[in-house]
């Protein structure tokens, strides 16, 4: 009886352990690949920007979402990139990622004809896979957070996708569950990528 509670009472740590090592795994496997300074970025034909609400909950613009097309217009203007494919949400109507990225990359001087949406980027795996399956891109610049693009990256690389991130501007907050979410977040890729197979909603 004491062997099967203190089994009990391990399992909690034995997730956390596993939790906490896929997390740093995804970090060390990608980190060769994120930049952080737009000269040393390799060039691509097209950057994938992870999608993001437009709007924070208070009703402000969301600085992750602005950061992110700021980044992408940069390297659109630096030369970086030939096209920009913006992949988020639009599950209903009225909610719709790519167009509000589209509309304000277009608002920075993206030409609209240099811009792709992708309107099934439910996660983070079905925009990176659906850049290949989809799109046809076989290599990518993508463009999120840091926190972010490790896990994106850590995705693409299992596809054999060519791809190197640019890390847009963090988000200074004392509200830090955005990055504890990732930890999770980076545990479930593990699981989707190499156990459960997960595929995109849509191909």
């Amino acid at each position: 009886m004491k062997q099967l509670i203190y089994k009990y009472y391990d399992l909690p740590f034995i997730l956390f352990l596993a939790m906490t090592a896929c997390h740093q795994y995804v970090i060390k496997t990608s980190d060769h690949y994120l930049f952080d300074d737009i000269s040393k970025i390799p060039k691509k034909k097209t950057a994938l920007v992870l999608g993001a609400s437009k709007y924070s909950r208070n009703g402000n613009l969301n600085p992750y979402f602005v950061n992110r097309m700021y980044a992408a217009a940069d390297l659109y203007f630096e030369g970086k990139v030939e096209k920009i494919l913006v992949s988020g949400d639009n599950h209903i109507s009225s909610y719709d990622e790519p167009t509000d990225m589209a509309n304000f990359l277009i608002e920075l001087g993206v030409p609209k004809k240099d811009i792709i949406l992708d309107y099934a980027g439910f996660r983070t795996l079905d925009s990176v896979v659906r850049a290949k399956k989809v799109f046809n891109c076989d290599e990518l610049i993508i463009v999120s957070q840091k926190f972010h693009n490790q896990r994106a990256i850590y995705i693409a690389r299992q596809y054999k996708i060519d791809a190197v991130a640019y890390n847009a501007k963090d988000v200074a907050s004392s509200n830090n569950f955005t990055h504890y979410r990732e930890i999770l977040a980076k545990f479930v890729t593990i699981l989707d990528v190499h156990l459960f197979k997960t595929k995109p909603k849509f191909l």
